[in-house]
């Protein structure tokens, strides 16, 4: 029997336990994870009966080797209900299961909705041609984003940038409204310094040619409907969000005879003759030596990279100076939002229907706001009274924000949240709750331009798969690091022999949806 040693237990680490335990007399499992929780980016946050989702996460996928997964461990079941006439919860929406109040593994149907909040004005995302967007812009500044658009289709610039990218599918005046600040407020680097690999990855075929195709087939429909996953308009979520998901997928692999021990710090993996031999982890202050027939990561590169012997000192310092952007949620308790819901879509306390607001205004910090209450009224204590709000932040870690306090994290998402009329007083906050996420986001500057060299390496260890978002150094969605698995499961079960399989995963021209 092989042992199998997996670094993380995040959606690529369990998505890879939960396959190689259908094997049980070929594989002992065992997952070690850095943290007390499982789920990784995709877990789910407690506090006092309120549930935070780290990021955000819609299940929806093009993959149907994923949705296939999901819905074998959270099956959807029954048709949506929606009442108008009852209160509480079941006013919110679109509940797919036979009954959700009473069965607590059950999948939702969501609305997929998220807009851009830009000098007090709601915009949708993505930005589409309606008279909302004209209004919004005004005649004058319509005509220029027509003008400039229509110039970046004759005059393409060389996309050596991720601001050359923007602008060559939006125009300058779009980029510069829509993309520049907000680009620099995740990455803390203006966008002319950043790889236009990010964009090629996460906007792929995105563009002012894919919204109104869009629009043209919602108008006439056609039997082959294309949609870019960006243009969703509805998606799947479990009742307790995300972390549910994955905590019952870290149970059934203990059930079937393996191992998730969290808590777990891997320091080091001892490698000789291209094979990884032993991996060791600290818990509890002790250090653990593991043998290892075959390892599985989704540990940060960089950190893989430091815990390896023998490496070559040019691979140390590409892996070394890859960089990352850590994270921050401020999830804030209200009684109510000083928002109007002006849409035609009904909502529990009719609040605005956002999953998420992308905050484009470059006078404050944050990011994006998640309305907690639409991704699923059971993240909330108590939905018919308070409104749970996640305020996301992007930091360095070490940097002055990273290290502020909570208290005074508190008072700085409030401050933005009255200066951008969100909410109508301090008074309204009830509580609030910070959380702190490392490594959130691996960045595609720096050193990044020989990632390549890294990955030949590392392949080059024979036993050795990286899979996942960190364990690729590439901005996956969550379905995207379960497909790495996937192959890399493939791979070890020797129906494919090409190891590269798995690094070409999230790489087809067109898929992706906004952050996460």
């Amino acid at each position: 029997m092989k042992q199998v040693v997996i670094i993380g237990a995040g959606p690529a680490g369990l998505t890879a336990a939960f396959e190689l335990i259908k094997h049980p007399e070929d594989y002992e499992v065992t997952v070690l994870e850095e943290n007390d929780v499982v789920g990784g980016i995709s877990r789910t946050v407690q506090y006092k009966g309120n549930r935070m989702d780290i990021g955000g996460h819609r299940f929806f996928s093009k993959d149907e080797r994923v949705t296939e997964w999901w819905n074998n461990l959270m099956p959807m079941q029954g048709q949506p209900a929606f009442d108008d006439k009852k209160i509480g919860r079941q006013l919110d929406l679109n509940f797919l299961g036979p009954n959700p109040e009473k069965d607590d593994v059950v999948m939702l149907k969501r609305r997929r909705v998220s807009r851009i909040y830009y000098k007090r004005k709601f915009f949708d995302y993505p930005i589409k041609l309606s008279m909302n967007t004209i209004l919004n812009m005004g005649v004058i500044t319509t005509f220029r984003a027509g003008l400039s658009y229509a110039q970046s289709l004759i005059k393409k610039l060389p996309e050596t940038s991720l601001e050359n990218f923007y602008i060559n599918r939006f125009g300058r005046v779009l980029y510069s409204m829509f993309f520049e600040g907000y680009t620099e407020k995740l990455w803390g680097r203006h966008p002319k310094n950043i790889s236009a690999d990010w964009g090629a990855q996460r906007v792929k075929g995105l563009s002012i040619i894919a919204i109104l195709r869009d629009i043209w087939q919602k108008i006439v429909p056609t039997k082959h409907k294309h949609v870019e996953t960006s243009l969703i308009e509805e998606f799947s979520y479990p009742k307790f969000g995300p972390g549910q998901l994955w905590e019952l997928a870290a149970q059934k692999v203990k059930d079937a005879g393996g191992k998730v021990i969290t808590g777990a710090k891997v320091v080091r993996l001892f490698q000789y003759q291209n094979m990884v031999s032993e991996v060791t982890y600290v818990k509890d202050g002790k250090e653990v030596v593991l043998p290892a027939d075959i390892v599985i990561s989704s540990m940060p590169i960089k950190d893989l990279v430091a815990g390896l012997n023998e490496v070559p000192q040019k691979i140390q310092d590409i892996a070394g100076g890859l960089p990352y952007r850590d994270f921050v949620t401020v999830g804030v308790l209200l009684k109510k939002l000083a928002l109007k819901n002006e849409t035609n879509l009904k909502t529990l306390n009719n609040i605005v229907p956002d999953c998420w607001i992308y905050v484009q205004d470059s006078g404050v910090k944050m990011g994006r706001i998640q309305i907690f209450n639409n991704w699923s009224p059971y993240l909330v204590a108590e939905p018919e009274q308070t409104v749970w709000v996640g305020l996301e932040y992007f930091c360095n870690e070490g940097d002055e924000f990273w290290q502020m306090s909570d208290e005074k994290w508190q008072q700085k998402g409030v401050a933005e949240l009255l200066q951008m009329g969100v909410i109508e007083s301090a008074d309204d906050v009830l509580d609030y709750h910070v959380e702190r996420v490392k490594k959130a986001y691996p960045a595609y500057f720096d050193t990044y331009e020989h990632m390549d060299q890294v990955v030949a390496y590392l392949n080059k260890i024979d036993n050795l798969y990286c899979v996942g978002r960190n364990g690729q150094h590439r901005y996956n969605n969550m379905d995207h690091s379960m497909a790495t698995s996937f192959e890399a499961i493939k791979h070890i079960l020797g129906r494919q022999h090409d190891k590269m399989a798995i690094w070409r995963v999230n790489t087809e021209k067109e898929y992706h949806e906004e952050k996460k």
